[in-house]
């Protein structure tokens, strides 16, 4: 026996204006979600809404099959069953990429109507989502007979439409989600060995180290008065030596755990730091005379135990290499360039060769020979690792013999 019809429910279509406007409304929301069940909530509401149906679904085209994955109804309908893509008008408007507008589902072909009987469906629309390789479809059912108006079937179809785009965007959002999951798990495995790394380094390379140092200064106690002078530079050679991978060793350390520090966002007086930073170098060196300018008033936001390390590396870089100029001169300044603060580290002092200028930042890459200028050649590495975490950008300009400029950014 068929069951009693269900009454309408009280759903009346909109008129053109405002269904265009809920339209627009709805395409927005669409674009805003994050989750295909957002998605098909917002969906199942709007179809029903713009139309003035009694119900509506959200059919997924699933392994061959038709998956009435939501609805929104007077009455149940078909929610969490499957069924073959041949088998309901679902799957014929993804078989053939167009929708279908039935008046009367007992009249259709295409109905399998004993599927219909139990519920209130007298008349439908069916619209495929995204008419090229469809992905899905959305069905919308009236309890009365109805024949859905072009204008009904016109904002039908740009729902589905914006559906599918929404659909894409989730896709490529999850893609990209876990990317940036399998980017951050390799990220904490390279730290985890690159602190495994520093830990070998700081235990496993400073023991044999001292221990060199050790013996060459008990050689050099043991054999006091017994070794020609030759023999005594080579020991002092072997100690300096020694000294000297010390000193890179720490330096190798200081790098690493400088792209693991934590950091501090406030305002930070760029224009103190360097003050003090010359006032240093000036302590260190008080035999030279070096005109230090450094302009008032410069500020940034960061991390003021980073910039600090950043802005005193960047002054005893300009500090040393002006130590052969007469009347040499720093400025530590800020110019203005598309828009953005960038601040400039300026030296009057041995500059640098411009086709070499890649190699400034990379790690104990030095471009003067340690006789001329001494160092570890990880001072501006450093720089460029605090200027990186800000999200900043640096830059060096130089000529041999015409000094150089160091520029950086920060995000901020």
């Amino acid at each position: 026996m068929q069951a009693a019809p269900l009454p309408a429910g009280n759903s009346r279509p909109l008129d053109q204006l405002l269904a265009t406007r809920r339209l627009v409304e709805v395409v927005q929301e669409l674009s805003l979600a994050r989750s295909l069940d957002r998605v098909m909530t917002i969906v199942r509401t709007a179809a029903r809404e713009l139309t003035g149906a009694d119900g509506a679904t959200f059919v997924l085209r699933e392994n061959g099959s038709c998956f009435y994955a939501e609805e929104d109804a007077i009455a149940p309908l078909w929610k969490g069953r499957r069924f073959p893509m041949e088998a309901c008008i679902s799957g014929w408007a993804m078989l053939n990429a167009s929708h279908a507008v039935i008046e009367d589902i007992y009249a259709d072909p295409r109905i399998p109507a004993e599927a219909y009987r139990p519920t209130f469906v007298k008349s439908l629309a069916m619209m495929p989502i995204r008419t090229r390789d469809p992905i899905g479809a959305i069905g919308t059912y009236w309890a009365k007979r109805h024949r859905a108006t072009p204008e009904q079937v016109e904002l039908l179809q740009a729902l589905a439409d914006s559906t599918s785009v929404a659909m894409e965007n989730i896709q490529v959002h999850s893609e990209l989600e876990r990317r940036v999951r399998d980017r951050t798990a390799q990220l904490e495995a390279a730290n985890r060995e690159l602190e495994a790394f520093s830990y070998s380094v700081s235990h496993d390379l400073r023991a044999p180290l001292r221990r060199l140092d050790g013996f060459c200064q008990l050689l050099l106690e043991d054999a006091q008065g017994k070794l020609d002078g030759r023999s005594l530079e080579h020991v002092e050679r072997m100690r300096a030596g020694a000294e000297r991978m010390g000193q890179l060793i720490d330096a190798m350390l200081d790098l690493c755990r400088l792209s693991r520090v934590p950091m501090t966002m406030r305002e930070v007086d760029l224009a103190a730091i360097a003050r003090r930073a010359a006032a240093g170098l000036r302590e260190r060196d008080p035999a030279r005379s070096v005109d230090v300018a450094i302009e008032d008033g410069l500020a940034a936001v960061g991390d003021e135990r980073l910039l600090s390390i950043a802005i005193e590396n960047l002054l005893a870089n300009a500090w040393k290499f002006t130590r052969n100029t007469d009347l040499a001169s720093i400025r530590f300044g800020r110019l203005s360039q598309e828009g953005r603060i960038v601040f400039v580290v300026e030296d009057n002092g041995a500059g640098f060769d411009p086709d070499h200028a890649g190699r400034l930042f990379q790690p104990f890459q030095r471009l003067h020979s340690e006789k001329e200028f001494e160092g570890t050649g990880v001072g501006l590495a450093t720089v460029q690792r605090v200027v990186n975490r800000h999200g900043g950008r640096l830059w060096a300009r130089g000529e041999p013999g015409s000094g150089a400029a160091f520029y950086f950014t920060l995000a901020s």
